[in-house]
Formats: structure tokens, sequence, C-alpha cells
């Protein structure tokens, strides 16, 4: 029944009864759109900060998973900053790597979305192509590259020696490693390429014919249009990328083993060599949480700079 055609006696009586029906209804849809999240603010809670909070508690104490543990204070930090040598040379060869990937990753994101965004035959054959190395695991991934990487009879080095250049080690000497694996981080920039893509399909195209009026060449319209339209896109992969950077494991567990002596130590392999092959939960929480708030201020520093060069279609 309609509650605004209920005969009431008045128009006052008839007015508090329609606030309480819409009041009522209100509430149930509260209530039901509470109990269809409610798997995951779980989830987030029992599986996220949940473990975060027992983290954080962890890295103050002696816990080595089997048996009793004992709260030691910032012992485990102490002994991270003061005499760990593998922490030390780890955020050195994770700086090195989160950097070089994610400005490489980028331009090369970059130029392959300007490709797919040109209009040719077999355009979504095309960007299949550039997109398929995204879906493959990667684990399959790094073995296929470790087969690229041979020095003995990879593809790589037989593409050098067919152009009459000298062969590399790769994976395989220290001095080249981080480079190969930043290649290797380039060869997967698929799904980074699709956003810009995306952006791409929303730049102006009154403003790049403005341009050409002026007499503007691709630069002009690439360096004044196209950069600050798709500004947005860029500070969103620059973000995302960063931060997969910095938690890199895969490439360091299955193709090097942290090596060679130790130029492929990063963060996230650390973490894992002392939590898993250690035991050393404790130790390893604390290193976890000193990654996360390296990862916090490299996130603020870019979003306190993002005012002076990322411009917004709306305004502000």
């Amino acid at each position: 029944m309609n509650i605004e055609n209920i005969p009431l006696g008045n128009n006052r009586t008839r007015g508090t009864v329609k606030v309480k029906g819409i009041n009522n209804i209100r509430r149930k849809e509260i209530f039901w759109g509470y109990f269809f999240t409610l798997p995951a603010i779980l989830g987030l809670l029992i599986w996220t900060i949940g473990p975060m909070i027992a983290s954080l508690y962890f890295s103050f104490t002696d816990y080595k998973v089997v048996g009793d543990f004992q709260w030691i204070g910032f012992q485990n930090y102490t002994e991270i900053f003061k005499n760990d040598l593998n922490f030390k040379k780890s955020l050195f060869v994770t700086f090195y790597f989160a950097i070089g990937s994610t400005i490489f990753t980028l331009a090369a994101a970059l130029f392959v979305a300007i490709l797919m965004n040109i209009s040719v035959k077999g355009q979504s054959l095309f960007r299949t192509m550039f997109y398929l190395p995204v879906i493959v695991p990667a684990v399959a991934s790094n073995i296929l590259w470790l087969w690229l990487f041979n020095p003995d009879f990879g593809l790589l080095n037989s593409i050098l020696e067919f152009v009459n250049l000298p062969k590399l080690m790769w994976i395989y000497d220290e001095s080249t490693v981080i480079p190969s694996l930043i290649l290797l981080s380039m060869w997967s920039c698929g799904g980074t390429a699709l956003i810009f893509l995306a952006g791409l399909q929303d730049v102006p195209k009154q403003l790049l014919e403005a341009v050409e009026i002026d007499g503007g060449n691709w630069w002009h319209k690439f360096r004044f249009v196209t950069v600050p339209s798709i500004s947005p896109v860029i500070f969103f992969n620059l973000i995302m990328g960063l931060i997969g950077s910095f938690q890199a494991f895969t490439q360091a567990y299955v193709m090097t083993e942290g090596g060679p002596n130790n130029s492929t130590l990063f963060y996230v392999f650390l973490i894992y060599r002392e939590a898993f092959q250690k035991n050393n939960m404790g130790y390893a929480s604390a290193l976890s949480w000193i990654l996360f708030l390296v990862i916090l201020i490299f996130t603020l520093f870019i979003f306190k700079s993002s005012k002076s060069w990322v411009h917004y279609g709306g305004g502000k």
C-alpha cells in the first residue's frame, strides 16, 4: 500500500507516517547494503588488517614460528640498521631495480600504447599480441627468459652474434643482471600500455588540430597536448609501477636465487629468506614494516609533487 494514500485525519499525521515509512526503507537498504558487503569487509579485516597488526606486534618479538616467543622491543630494528649487511645490499638493489624498471617500463608502455592507437589493418590482432605477455604466468615467463638469457645458446646472444656484437652473460653476471631483469619487466608492459591507450583515446582532437594549424609537428603535439592530457594516467601508472617494483620477488626466486653475489637480493626475497628459510618471523616482520614505510614515503612524495605536473581536465 502506498503510504501517501493512507487515510489519516490531518496532514501533520500523514506527514509523520510518511517520514517514518521512508526512514524504515532507508534502514532496510542500509542493512542489506552492509549485509552484501560483509564478505569483503570481513576479508579485509581477517586477511589484510589483522595480519598487518599481528606482524607489527611480532616485529618487536623473537618469533621463530615454532615454540614460544618473547618481547625484545626494538632489538630487531637495531639489528637491521646496524649489523645486517644483507639489508643494506638488498635496499640498494631494490632501489636500483625499482627506479630503472618503473622508468623504462612506463616509457615502453607509452610507446606501445601510441602504436596501438594508430588506426591500421589488423589493429585488434596487434593489441592482443602486445597484451599476451601479461596473461602468461610469472613463473612460466621467467623460465622462458632463462632460456633467452642463456649465455651459450640463448636467443639474445644469438642475435648479438648475428650483428657482430660481443655476447653478454646477462643474469649470470653481477654488472648486467639488473639491466637484464629491467628488460624482462619491459616485456610485460601490456597492462600498463592498455591503461595508456585508454588515456590517449581521450586526448582532445581539436587541440591536436590546433597545433597543426599553428605549424606544430608531432613533437609539439606530444609535448604540449598529449602528455598534459594523459598526465593523470601517467601519475596512476607511476604509483602502481613503483609499488609493484619495490615488491619484486619472482625474478630472484625463480631465475637467480638472489645471485650472483647477492646482486638480485630483492627486499621481498630477503624477507622470504628470513621468514621461511631461517624461520626468523619476528625479524622478517620488522623488515616488512620498513618496506611499508619506504613505499609510503615514495608514494607521498609522488603525490606531493603531482600538483606541479598532473593536469586534470575539470580544473584542479
